[in-house]
């Protein structure tokens, strides 16, 4: 690559909730050669970066700058003169109060091509979660976003504050005022604004761990300071703060407030993470095993050379199914090659797999698990005598082959993967919990229940910390967690993901 194609990106990260992501924001950040990226971004866009990325974390908080300004634009100038992509991922939105301005001028001095790409700001975000619209037909009809953290340098703060408490029919909409809140307020009803106006603090908004405190002008410094809130947060001012009550829906979702851990592979995206998050959740996926491709090759080469003989392929994980295509697309171009194969599989997310190759699932059971699989294959009659390929893991429990085997089918295991433990000892996730702990902690996989019995000193709770509820998806799980000694809360009827968190708030509900 050279020099002349480097580029940079200016690109807005939104408030937090993954789902508030640009498409745009996330194609880059895909394509990234180089990624930078500040302290409020979610950690789980860094595994949205394609396998190389060189990752730099320039965060900033109040008090504290990992890397001063001037060092952020000159690193983004020297990798995009390096010939890279350079995606620079900020909070929010780049041009409101992110300094992107700052670094695009400076880019544009260096003759550094580049593009801004906008995200949802804070303000918004946090107007919309917490029930306050930022502008109403008959109390305000203009928003103001201001700021209340400026320039270090300056020795007092700049803005006008009793100007702003003069307007009439405006939300106020301040960022980074935290720190000079009473003292904000102070000014603005020194100005004009009448101390019983509505006024409300939100943090963490679009998040699970958001949290909110209404008041008044006169009043919501005091609350703030009683309910602990702290950066990051927005503060609102104006009569729309009325409208928080009525129509706040995010903090009433059944999980709202709960910190749920969940277990998963490592840079695998979580189906379960998205239906928590959904239901309002503050969700810490623990990534306790690690899936790793591993092709027997002389086998694989058989079973594709004597694919038209056999009747069934099994998948009893996702994983399974794109390994098996991954190198099944390299030797044949078509689809057709697999013949008159039938697919049957474990679970919705595996099922959703085969399905994006325009292939028919004609078997998956009802209960996510080899066993109630094996039933529902030995349903449908076709059995005796047929040939069947099991795509599995290393860790794989023989349940499934041997009861196919007993109903007369010729089974023949390919394995494609394996799962292996994590570190955990300095993963940031598990550090959260270690401290904090959580409402609850699920476990979808007997793999998952073993490495996490495997992993117990690395994931020790603190002495304050609180102890979760463990919840398990099915028989099989449950019984390594009984064997590893933990007690387990509750197991839903039917081992799927939606009865696991149905479970989930029934069992939080008591």
């Amino acid at each position: 690559m050279s020099s002349s194609s480097g580029i940079v990106y200016l690109v807005g990260a939104g408030p937090g909730d993954l789902g508030l992501v640009t498409f745009r924001a996330k194609e880059l950040i895909a394509q990234a050669d180089v990624l930078v990226y500040d302290y409020l971004v979610h950690p789980e866009l860094i595994k949205w970066c394609q396998p190389g990325c060189e990752v730099v974390y320039v965060g900033k908080k109040a008090g504290f700058h990992a890397v001063p300004q001037e060092e952020i634009e000159a690193l983004l100038v020297k990798q995009a003169k390096a010939g890279k992509k350079v995606v620079r991922l900020k909070g929010g939105d780049p041009l409101v109060f992110g300094r992107g301005g700052e670094e695009a001028r400076t880019l544009a001095k260096d003759g550094i091509p580049f593009e801004i790409v906008p995200g949802v700001t804070a303000a918004l975000a946090a107007g919309a979660y917490a029930g306050i619209p930022l502008t109403h037909r008959n109390t305000s009809s203009s928003v103001v976003f201001l700021t209340g953290h400026e320039d270090p340098k300056k020795h007092e703060l700049q803005t006008d504050w009793r100007s702003f408490g003069a307007l009439k029919n405006t939300t106020l909409a301040i960022y980074m005022g935290m720190g000079h809140l009473k003292f904000i307020l102070e000014e603005l009803v020194a100005g004009g604004l009448n101390p019983q106006t509505p006024a409300a603090v939100v943090q963490w908004a679009s998040l699970g761990r958001q949290r909110s405190v209404a008041g008044t002008a006169a009043t919501l410094a005091g609350l703030v300071e009683q309910s602990g809130l702290a950066a990051p947060a927005i503060i609102f001012v104006g009569e729309v703060v009325r409208d928080h009550e009525a129509i706040d829906w995010f903090e009433h979702l059944p999980l709202f407030g709960r910190r749920v851990a969940i277990t998963r592979t490592r840079d695998q995206n979580s189906e379960l993470r998205e239906k928590l998050e959904t239901l309002g959740a503050e969700v810490l996926e623990l990534p306790l095993i690690e899936i790793k491709k591993y092709v027997e090759k002389d086998s694989f080469v058989e079973i594709l050379a004597e694919l038209g003989g056999y009747d069934w392929i099994v998948f009893t994980s996702a994983n399974g199914v794109r390994y098996f295509f991954e190198d099944f697309l390299k030797g044949f171009r078509d689809i057709r090659a697999l013949g008159l194969l039938r697919f049957a599989c474990v679970g919705k997310a595996t099922a959703k797999e085969i399905e994006s190759y325009h292939l028919k699932v004609e078997c998956m059971p009802d209960a996510a698990s080899g066993e109630s699989l094996a039933d529902a294959l030995i349903a449908t009659g076709s059995l005796d005598s047929a040939k069947i390929i099991v795509v599995t893991g290393n860790l794989n429990r023989d349940t499934l082959v041997k009861k196919l085997e007993a109903a007369r089918a010729i089974v023949d295991r390919l394995q494609l993967y394996t799962t292996e433990k994590t570190d955990l000892s300095a993963d940031p996730v598990a550090d959260d919990f270690r401290q904090k702990g959580a409402d609850a902690i699920l476990f979808a996989s007997s793999s998952a229940a073993q490495s996490f019995a495997d992993q117990a000193k690395s994931l020790k709770l603190a002495k304050d910390a609180k102890r979760p509820l463990v919840g398990s998806i099915g028989p099989q799980t449950s019984e390594t967690l009984k064997k590893t000694g933990m007690e387990i809360a509750f197991e839903p009827k039917k081992a799927n993901l939606d009865a696991l968190i149905d479970a989930l708030i029934r069992n939080l509900a008591k």
